[in-house]
């Protein structure tokens, strides 16, 4: 199985990224992590990022708040799907990361979730590596029917509340 890399601006932004963490173990999809900075170690990106896909990689999630457009650059540096998650803080409450994701050239495409929707970049970095991993597409599958199960209960249990009222 492909492994996901997932690539945090700043150990600020740990919190958020966590919850990527906490998707790609129930999927069983194995990942790293690191911190690496758009502006601060271009470098250490560009060699990490470049040579992904030769390290056994199918997906870069990179997450970064402000306008530090880390997924752009790890997007500029692979022909892997990069996932961008911005995080949400700064002056501008996460509004210059959301822009900075999702403004990409044609050509270095960047699939951008919502402010620190890390949890979804995990899911969609799975829904990736489903293309060619059956169990991966089954488990998905599975996921889906027991959410739309859980709504389902709830809205019998509203429909039994509103009845007894």
């Amino acid at each position: 199985m492909k492994k996901v890399a997932v690539i945090m601006g700043s150990d600020s932004d740990l919190p958020v990224v966590e919850k990527t963490f906490a998707v790609l173990r129930e999927y069983g999809v194995p990942f790293e992590a690191r911190v690496l900075s758009a502006h601060r170690t271009p470098e250490a990106v560009q060699i990490y990022v470049g040579s992904a896909r030769e390290n056994g990689f199918g997906v870069i999630i990179a997450c970064a708040g402000m306008a530090a457009h880390l997924a752009g650059v790890c997007a500029a540096a692979t022909t892997l799907p990069v996932i961008g998650v911005p995080v949400k803080g700064g002056m501008l409450d996460g509004l210059d990361a959301l822009l900075s994701t999702v403004q990409m050239p044609t050509g270095i495409p960047v699939a951008t979730v919502a402010m620190n929707g890390a949890a979804n970049a995990a899911i969609l970095a799975v829904e990736i590596l489903a293309l060619s991993d059956e169990s991966l597409a089954g488990a998905l599958a599975d996921a889906r029917a027991a959410g739309a199960e859980k709504v389902l209960r709830k809205d019998a249990a509203l429909q039994e509340n509103l009845v007894s009222q």
